[in-house]
C-alpha cells in the first residue's frame, strides 16, 4: 500500500523513535549491568564487625594502651542508651523506623530546602537515610557521583531486608567517624568527655549526634559557638519528636561544652616501653588483627612496680648525670622579649618528668622566666654551684628547671640510659620492664634490643656449671696469675679488679669478691663448651663463642634475657618462659592466647571434695635443684659482704651479682628476692665508657635497692628454702649445702691458703707459663680487668 508523503515520514520518525528507545533501553541496560557487577552483598552485614581497637590492660584491669587502625569502642545495641540513639536519629533519620532503607518524603523535603539552601549559599542537604549512610560508610566508597547514589539507594534496600533496624543502627553508631580520633559512639564518649556511653548528660548526647554532618565544622573548641548551636538544634528535634520535655531541653541547651583538651589516652601512662613491647610481641602472635579485631588482652604488669621501677631508673640515671657534671643549656637566645618562649617551646622536656619547665635564664646569677607565665625565681645556690663547675649559667640560656620548696632545682635530660625488667621467677611474669630514661625521648628498648657484655653478672652461670660437673663448696681453686695465648698470638693475662691476688679459695669467695682469675681457671677447669651448653639452656645467649674470655661475661645478651636467666637459681633450676601476655579474648569472650598452657584434667568437672588438682612446675629443668640453691647462698653472700653489700641495708633475704664491663662501659646488677628477679643495666647507647670507677655497685645497684624497698612494702620476711633433697656441711665457717653424697665427712676449718695436693679431685693445677730468653715478662694489663 502506498504511503502518502507525510505518514511516510510519520513512520520513518516512529521507527527512528522506537530505535532510539530500544538503544536508550539498551544502552541503559549495559550502564546498569557495569554498575551493579560488582555491587557488595548485602548480606555480608549480618556478620559484620567494624574494626575495632585491642585494648590492653595490667593484671589489675588498669587500661594500660590501645592499639588500632581505627580508634573504636564496639558497643552492642542493647547497651547503647536510648536518649543517645534518639538524638542520632532526630539529627540524622527521624523516620528511621518507618521507611524500608530511602525515604522518599525526605528526600523530597531535602531537594525542596536545596533550592533555598542554594539560593542562599548554604550547605545542601544530603536526604541520606541512616541505612544510606551504613551503605555508603561500610560498603561503599564516597564518590559523589549519580552511580554512587543508585548503588546506595539498592543496597539500603537490600540491607534493610537482610538486617533488623536494630542491627543497622548498631552499625551505624559503631562505624560513623566522629572527629576527635573517634570512630563510632564508643571511643567519642570516651576521647571527648573521658565517659563511657551510660554517664553522658542529654547534652552530651546532642552534641556527638552534632557531629555526622562535619566534625571539624563543629569543633568543641575551635569552633564552639557553632558546635552549641548545633547541639541545641539537635535538643530543639528531640523536643519536637516528644523524646526528651522541652524542660529537659532547655535545661541541656542551657548546660557548657567542656570536653578534653585532646583525645583521651589511657589513664596509666608510666608503662609506656612494656606497651609497645607487647604490641610487638601481640603482631608477631596475632598479626595484623591485633590493630583491628577488638580484642580483650591482659598482661603481667603491675602498675604500681612499674611506676616505681621507672621512677628508680630515672632517678637512678639522673644521679649518675649529676655525678658527672652540668653540660650546659640546652639553648640559647640573644633578647628576652616574647619569642624566646617560641624557642624554648620547641625543645621538649621527658613526658615522664611531669614538673619540669622549659625556662630563660634572666641574670648570671640564676634567675629564670618560666614559659607560659608560670612564673619566675632564683636557681638554689647548690645547683648554681654545679652549674659553675661545669659550662656555667649567663643570662639568654635556656633550660629546665623544676619548682620545689627550696626554689627552683636546675635538671638536665642524662645523656646515660638504662633499664630495668622486673620477673616472677617461678611464672616468668614480666610484673615491670622499662627500656630507657624516656620513651617520648627514644624510643629504643634496652631493655630487650640492647646487646651488651654482661660483665661478671654472667659469672654465676660459670660457677653453676662446674656445680653441675663435679666441684662442691667445698672446692677450692687457686687464684693466681696466668697467662693464655690469646687473639692474632697476643698473651692475655686475666687480672682482678683490685689488681692482687687471693690465692687457694673456696668457690664461694671467688663468687663473692667476683675474681676473675679464679674464675678463669675455674672455667678452664669445667670446659668452656660445657658452659656455653649451660648459658644456652639456661636462655642467657643463642649463640657464644667457647673461649676463657666469654667466662668473664665478654659475650652479649639483653637485660631481658639475662634477667630471666637468673629465675632458675630462685625457682630449683628451672627455665621458665618469660612473658608479657597473659590471656587475650575475642571480642566475643572467646580466649584465643593463654600463656599457661598446662593442662588440668579435673578442672573442669568442678571440686567435688577430692583432693585439688596438681600442676606440674613449669618449665624445663636446667640445673640441679640443690645446684640453684647453692648459687643462690653464694650470691646471698655478694649481698651480705661482697660486691653488692649495699643492698644488705634493705634488711630482707636478697641475692645477686654485680657486673661491670670492660673500660667502665656497663653497669650491671641482677638481683632477686624469694618471690623476684630484677635486672638493671645502666650504659650509654654508644657503648662509651661510664667513667672510672662506675661500677655495677655504683650505678646499678642503688636502682635495685629503690625499686626493691617499693617493691618488698608489706611483704613478709621469706627465706630462700632449700630442696629436700640438700645435705649441709659448715665449710670454713659457712654453712653449705650439698648434693647428697658430696658433703664434707667433718668440718673444712678456716684456714690459710691451701696446698694443691689438697685441692677437690679433678681441679686443674695452676700452669703458669715459662719465661722466655730475651722475651719480655706476660704483660700485666687486662682487655677485661674491669669485669667485676
Amino acid at each position: 500500500m502506498d504511503l502518502k508523503p507525510t505518514e511516510r515520514w510519520m513512520a520513518i520518525a516512529g521507527v527512528a523513535v522506537l530505535s532510539a528507545i530500544a538503544v536508550a533501553g539498551f544502552a541503559i541496560a549495559i550502564y546498569a549491568a557495569w554498575l551493579f557487577h560488582d555491587m557488595p552483598d548485602a548480606g555480608e552485614l549480618q556478620d559484620y564487625r567494624p574494626p575495632t581497637a585491642t585494648r590492653v590492660y595490667a593484671w589489675d584491669g588498669t587500661l594500660i594502651g590501645e592499639y588500632s587502625k581505627e580508634r573504636r569502642i564496639f558497643i552492642p545495641y542493647d547497651q547503647i542508651p536510648p536518649q543517645l540513639a534518639q538524638a542520632f536519629l532526630a539529627a540524622e533519620d527521624r523516620n528511621f523506623f518507618q521507611h524500608g532503607g530511602v525515604d522518599v518524603g525526605g528526600l523530597s523535603r531535602a531537594m525542596i530546602k536545596n533550592v533555598g539552601n542554594a539560593i542562599r549559599g548554604r550547605r545542601l542537604e544530603g536526604g541520606s537515610t541512616i541505612t544510606q549512610q551504613v551503605a555508603k560508610n561500610v560498603l561503599l566508597t564516597s564518590d559523589a557521583t549519580v552511580g554512587r547514589k543508585f548503588k546506595e539507594a539498592i543496597l539500603a534496600h537490600r540491607l534493610e531486608q537482610s538486617l533488623t533496624k536494630q542491627q543497622i543502627l548498631e552499625l551505624y553508631l559503631n562505624e560513623i567517624w566522629l572527629g576527635y580520633r573517634s570512630f563510632g559512639v564508643g571511643a567519642a564518649a570516651y576521647n571527648y568527655f573521658g565517659k563511657s556511653l551510660p554517664d553522658l548528660t542529654l547534652a552530651q548526647c546532642a552534641y556527638l549526634a552534632s557531629l555526622p554532618k562535619g566534625p571539624d565544622n563543629y569543633h568543641p573548641i575551635r569552633n564552639k559557638a557553632k558546635a552549641l548551636a548545633r547541639r541545641n538544634w539537635v535538643l530543639g528535634q528531640m523536643a519536637e519528636q516528644g523524646w526528651v520535655s522541652k524542660e529537659d531541653a532547655a535545661k541541656a541547651m542551657a548546660e557548657d561544652l567542656v570536653v578534653q583538651a585532646a583525645p583521651k589516652r589511657a589513664a596509666y601512662r608510666d608503662a609506656d616501653y612494656f606497651v609497645e613491647e607487647v604490641r610487638q610481641r601481640g603482631m608477631a602472635t596475632l598479626g595484623p588483627r591485633l590493630n583491628e579485631g577488638g580484642y580483650y588482652m591482659r598482661t603481667t604488669l603491675d602498675p604500681r612496680l612499674q611506676t616505681a621501677a621507672r621512677v628508680a631508673l630515672m632517678d637512678g640515671l639522673e644521679k649518675y648525670d649529676r655525678r658527672h657534671g652540668w653540660r650546659g643549656a640546652w639553648g640559647h637566645v640573644e633578647s628576652t622579649d616574647l619569642a624566646w618562649e617560641k624557642t624554648a617551646l620547641a625543645k621538649a622536656a621527658p613526658s615522664e618528668r611531669r614538673q619540669w619547665r622549659a625556662a630563660l635564664v634572666t641574670s648570671n646569677d640564676g634567675r629564670v622566666r618560666l614559659v607560659k607565665n608560670e612564673g619566675e625565681g632564683q636557681i638554689v645556690g647548690e645547683d648554681m654551684t654545679w652549674a659553675k663547675n661545669g659550662k656555667g649559667l649567663k643570662a639568654g640560656d635556656l633550660v629546665f628547671v623544676e619548682k620545689t620548696d627550696a626554689g627552683y632545682r636546675l635538671r638536665q635530660i642524662p645523656a646515660v640510659n638504662g633499664a630495668l625488667v622486673a620477673m616472677e621467677p617461678y611464672t616468668g611474669r614480666i610484673v615491670a620492664l622499662v627500656g630507657g630514661y624516656s620513651y617520648s625521648l627514644s624510643n629504643f628498648n634496652r631493655a630487650t634490643q640492647a646487646m651488651r657484655q654482661p660483665g661478671s653478672s654472667f659469672k654465676p652461670f660459670v660457677y653453676a656449671t662446674a656445680l653441675e660437673n663435679g666441684y662442691t663448696p667445698a672446692s677450692v681453686v687457686v687464684d693466681s696469675a696466668i697467662t693464655f695465648k690469646g687473639a692474632n698470638g697476643e698473651d692475655w693475662s686475666p687480672e682482678n679488679y683490685h689488681k692482687e691476688f687471693y690465692g687457694a679459695q673456696p668457690l664461694r669467695k671467688g663468687l663473692e669478691l667476683s675474681i676473675n682469675a679464679m674464675t678463669v681457671r675455674l672455667a678452664q677447669g669445667v670446659g668452656m663448651k660445657k658452659i656455653v651448653d649451660f648459658a644456652q639452656r639456661a636462655g642467657v645467649v643463642k649463640s657464644m663463642d667457647p673461649v676463657l674470655a666469654m667466662a668473664l661475661g665478654a659475650g652479649e645478651t639483653t637485660p631481658f634475657k639475662l634477667t630471666s636467666a637468673y629465675a632458675a637459681f630462685v625457682n630449683g633450676g628451672r627455665r621458665v618462659d618469660p612473658h608479657l601476655i597473659e590471656l587475650v579474648q575475642d571480642r566475643e569472650g572467646k580466649v584465643i592466647f593463654r600463656a599457661d598452657k598446662r593442662d588440668c584434667d579435673r578442672c573442669e568437672a568442678g571440686f567435688n571434695g577430692d583432693e585439688s588438682p596438681r600442676f606440674a612446675a613449669p618449665g624445663e629443668q636446667i640445673m640441679d635443684p640443690v645446684t640453684a640453691y647453692q648459687i643462690t647462698s653464694m650470691l646471698q653472700g655478694v649481698v651480705q659482704r661482697g660486691t653488692a653489700a649495699a643492698v644488705s641495708a634493705l634488711g630482707r633475704p636478697l641475692a645477686g651479682k654485680t657486673g661491670t664491663t670492660n673500660e667502665y662501659r656497663s653497669a650491671w646488677f641482677v638481683g632477686f628476692s624469694p618471690n623476684q628477679v630484677v635486672g638493671v643495666f645502666v650504659g650509654f647507647d654508644d657503648n662509651r665508657s661510664l667513667g672510672e670507677g662506675e661500677t655495677g655497685a655504683t650505678d646499678a645497684v642503688p636502682v635495685f635497692s629503690d625499686f626493691m624497698k617499693v617493691a618488698l612494702e608489706g611483704q613478709p620476711i621469706v627465706d630462700f628454702k632449700p630442696p629436700k633433697t640438700a645435705k649441709f656441711a659448715m665449710v670454713r665457717g659457712v654453712r653449705e649445702a650439698f648434693r647428697p653424697g658430696t658433703e664434707p665427712r667433718v668440718e673444712v676449718a678456716p684456714t690459710g691458703p691451701i696446698p694443691y695436693e689438697q685441692l677437690s679431685p679433678g681441679l686443674p693445677q695452676p700452669v703458669q707459663p715459662a719465661p722466655q730468653p730475651g722475651k719480655p715478662p706476660p704483660p700485666k694489663t687486662d682487655p677485661l680487668s674491669g669485669l667485676y
